[in-house]
């Protein structure tokens, strides 16, 4: 009896032990963003800025300026003319039928968003290749950054900052970002030590050593995990469309509760092929940097 009264009070106990952690949690933020919400705002002002200016940019410059500066970039990145024309011609097709300023927004938004996260990622993957103790702090983070579900990123930042681009490049980055810190990590670390040391033994500096010789041959699994990243990025467009970001996502999200499937559809494949432009592009400049970096090496 003794037993069976024990399996019976402690799922009580323990929901209602969950039931006050959860309340005491939600007090506690409810708090913060009360008492620190708008000078957390006020940090990201020239950031919202930007991205207002640069999607004004995309979206008020003529149509034929935008796609020859695409395809400068295209073309500078990768040397290829029949990816420049692919990219020239999907970019037509996407204005032909009609959504050329919501991908101008997608763009403008993937784009600083991608940034950001190398920015921010590439500086701690370098910390993490050079320390075991942060490698160790950080790798559980980017775990569970990687398996929390898109959706949850939302909660806290629509919180704190409401709704709108900020937020919305916010919960991107936090999604996006794990892919460029672990491969820029691996990238460094699968650097020959028998290189390293040659370079030390000619007296290079640490951080000659690092810009010199550890970044530019780990350069094509850094370019791996920003080409992760972008696409992971372009993975969040329909769901950061939730919390109020313009742009392709927000035609698929009415589609899905309209359920006009030709809008979702014409919209979804705009998304992919952005998708593809960006991974083409990317895996290009890596090939010819690792080309390079090869030919280097051989002299």
């Amino acid at each position: 009896m003794a037993d069976s009264s024990w399996l019976t009070t402690f799922p009580q106990l323990a929901r209602a032990d969950l039931l006050a952690i959860r309340k005491s949690v939600d007090a506690s933020f409810r708090e913060f963003s009360r008492n620190y919400g708008d000078t957390i705002e006020s940090l990201f002002e020239p950031l919202l800025s930007f991205l207002v200016w640069f999607e004004k940019l995309l979206l008020n410059s003529p149509w034929w300026a935008v796609l020859f500066g695409i395809a400068a970039l295209v073309f500078v990145a990768s040397r290829s003319w029949k990816l420049v024309l692919a990219v020239v011609l999907a970019f037509l097709a996407i204005g032909y039928f009609g959504m050329w300023d919501n991908t101008m927004r997608t763009l403008s938004i993937i784009t600083v968003s991608t940034l950001l996260a190398i920015a921010l990622g590439i500086p701690i993957g370098i910390l993490m290749a050079r320390s075991d103790r942060a490698r160790m702090i950080v790798t559980p983070m980017l775990d569970i950054m990687q398996t929390m579900p898109a959706f949850v990123y939302l909660i806290p930042v629509v919180m704190l900052l409401g709704i709108g681009k900020v937020p919305g490049v916010i919960a991107v980055v936090i999604y996006a970002i794990p892919p460029v810190i672990r491969l820029t990590n691996l990238g460094i670390r699968l650097v020959d030590q028998e290189v390293m040391e040659a370079a030390t033994a000619y007296g290079a500096s640490p951080m000659q050593r690092l810009f010199g010789v550890q970044l530019p041959l780990a350069s094509p699994t850094i370019m791996a995990g920003i080409n992760q990243t972008i696409m992971m990025s372009l993975s969040m467009v329909v769901i950061a469309s939730m919390i109020g970001v313009k742009g392709l996502g927000q035609p698929v999200l009415k589609s899905i509760t309209n359920q006009y499937f030709s809008l979702g559809l014409f919209n979804g494949l705009a998304i992919v092929a952005l998708a593809i432009i960006f991974d083409r592009v990317s895996q290009s400049y890596a090939k010819r940097t690792q080309k390079h970096m090869e030919g280097t090496q051989d002299a």
